[in-house]
């Protein structure tokens, strides 16, 4: 088993003299980290200066970090994590995992550091806000993932008088996302992005919510979930900047092999999540409006049975409405209505 951390400038991060040694890297503190993987050459020897020669896809920690843990289980990418350390190989892929804060990956990503990553889609945005006018983004939105969805919003104290956004406008706002925020409140006050706002705009790592009650912003903008934290918080939404929810991006430049099948497992599996196979009986007359219903992703499968005029039919579903569809398949003469969970799939 690898116990691969700290790694000296230049060195491999897996010895191919010894398997067993591995090498510390200066990312590995106390602070946490999000998780990625990185491809393990044939010779089982991973450089640090050569990008061209490894693979790796970031996933986040903290709200998204369970949702993400489980779609690479059910793509099968079987690891094992050491305490505080930044990085786990797997057991049945030449990929690694590595553990990176959610706001870099976009950054890494998109200067083709890496190939593949998972992070939000504020995070995504906010990167691409910094580029320069003119400038592509390297980073390239492969698919909606379904979950960690949030709205990046405009907050303001519940007992105060502003209700609208663009009277925030000359005043102080503090926010982790400096660039989204700067673009919105440009838009407000007329003027291009990059150019000098009368409001004030102030950059805070973290607890951005108390911001106002301690007397350094008038306004924030923040990411909300639940809205939980922000109501304890004594703050109201006034407006949205951006919605989110949790993506898999690559780099525009990759050329890794390994991209196509990852990104192959991944939709499988939110596929699966997305959608259960729904199997009943109908009298042929009422084939047609049955299948109106339950259309499929392609079309149903539909197989004669052997008393007369009956046909049985299975349908991919989405999840969410199963319970009405099972309501109106039973309006309309479908009888022996039965659900089915899909474990993992392929679909084109």
């Amino acid at each position: 088993m690898f116990k691969a951390a700290f790694r000296p400038q230049g060195t491999n991060l897996v010895s191919d003299e010894d398997p067993s040694n591995t090498y510390f890297s200066p990312l590995m503190a106390d602070s946490m980290f999000n998780l990625g993987i990185l491809v393990v050459q044939e010779n089982n020897v991973i450089y640090e200066d050569s990008p061209a020669n490894s693979y790796l896809l970031f996933t986040t920690e903290g709200r998204l970090q369970q949702a993400t843990l489980d779609l690479l289980s059910g793509s099968d990418i079987q690891f094992r994590r050491e305490t505080r350390l930044d990085i786990a190989l797997v057991k049945n892929l030449p990929i690694a995992l590595i553990f990176l804060p959610a706001a870099d990956i976009p950054t890494f990503v998109g200067e083709g550091r890496v190939d593949l990553g998972i992070t939000g889609r504020d995070q995504v945005a906010e990167h691409d806000a910094q580029l320069a006018e003119g400038e592509v983004s390297g980073v390239e939105e492969i698919m909606d993932l379904g979950f960690g969805g949030c709205k990046l919003q405009v907050q303001v104290p519940q007992k105060g008088d502003v209700t609208e956004a663009k009277q925030l406008i000359g005043k102080n706002v503090v926010t982790s996302f400096t660039a989204l925020t700067q673009a919105f409140f440009s838009r407000l006050e007329g003027v291009e992005f990059g150019q000098k706002l009368s409001t004030k705009i102030k950059y805070v790592g973290g607890s951005v919510e108390a911001a106002c009650a301690l007397g350094v912003a008038d306004g924030i903008v923040d990411l909300v979930e639940s809205g939980e934290t922000m109501k304890a918080a004594g703050l109201k939404a006034i407006d949205t900047v951006v919605e989110s929810t949790a993506v898999l991006v690559k780099s525009r430049s990759t050329k890794n092999s390994l991209v196509d099948l990852i990104t192959s497992r991944i939709s499988g599996v939110i596929t699966a999540q997305r959608y259960v196979l729904c199997q009943y009986n109908i009298p042929r007359s009422g084939l047609s409006v049955a299948s109106q219903i339950t259309p499929g992703k392609r079309a149903p499968t539909i197989t004669a049975l052997e008393e007369e005029g009956w046909v049985a039919v299975s349908s991919m579903v989405e999840k969410k409405k199963i319970a009405t569809v099972m309501d109106e398949l039973l309006k309309v003469g479908a009888s022996d209505i039965l659900v089915l969970n899909i474990a993992n799939s392929r679909t084109g």
